[in-house]
């Protein structure tokens, strides 16, 4: 219990950051991708999360990076090999997160064939809420996700829309990597990405649980 009453402070103690991609299907149509028949990873390290009133910080030689709104995981109970069965009873908590993407970089990656690690691993680009007890959010895979820059909104969505369900992404990813307390998995972002640039503010929310806002800066 002890342990678990430690969750709100997951960014301190948090070993690994999961992202998962392309998890909705207009997503990754927009961006020009295959609709995965698989979950698509990567990983961010933990030096990349920032709370409020912290900013969010332009990569060095980046004009413009994309916001990706989404529901976070936070794992409570370790675990490894964990049958879809039990996946939920793993999840400690919630966060509204954002993923903060190096576009251009990312997809000079991609064409080359290197990892995304640069693009979405810089420092500032997991900005995330307050953790959210679970009892807050009693359905994981029905809660609306929203995002607006500079007041204008830019993407809207639901969970219930993922291709990869919650509970599937838990017990699969717990097949390749231990599962930590204070892990977090980005469960993907609905379509509407696009660019952000220095003098930008972003304003996101988790249905009526949870909204946070970050202003994006020059980096340092």
């Amino acid at each position: 219990m002890a342990a678990q009453k430690q969750l709100p402070r997951f960014v301190e103690f948090g070993k690994k950051i999961i992202g998962i991609g392309r998890n909705f299907s207009e997503h990754a149509v927009e961006l020009g991708n295959a609709v995965p028949t698989e979950p698509v990873v990567f990983l961010k390290p933990s030096t990349a999360y920032i709370t409020w009133p912290n900013p969010i910080k332009m990569p060095d030689g980046a004009s413009e990076i994309h916001h990706e709104v989404e529901l976070g995981l936070v794992i409570g109970t370790d675990g490894r090999n964990i049958p879809e069965s039990a996946a939920l009873s793993h999840i400690g908590g919630y966060v509204l997160a954002l993923d903060m993407t190096d576009r251009i970089l990312q997809m000079k990656l991609k064409s080359t064939g290197l990892p995304w690690a640069l693009a979405k691993g810089f420092d500032t680009s997991c900005p995330v809420s307050d953790f959210i007890v679970k009892d807050k959010i009693p359905d994981p895979q029905e809660v609306d996700l929203w995002l607006k820059v500079n007041g204008k909104m830019r993407q809207e969505g639901n969970t219930k829309n993922m291709i990869f369900s919650i509970a599937f992404l838990v017990s699969w990813l717990s097949r390749h990597f231990t599962l930590e307390r204070g892990d977090v998995i980005l469960t993907g972002t609905p379509s509407g990405v696009g660019p952000v640039k220095v003098g930008d503010v972003i304003e996101c929310g988790l249905g009526t649980v949870a909204k946070m806002s970050f202003p994006v800066v020059e980096g340092n």
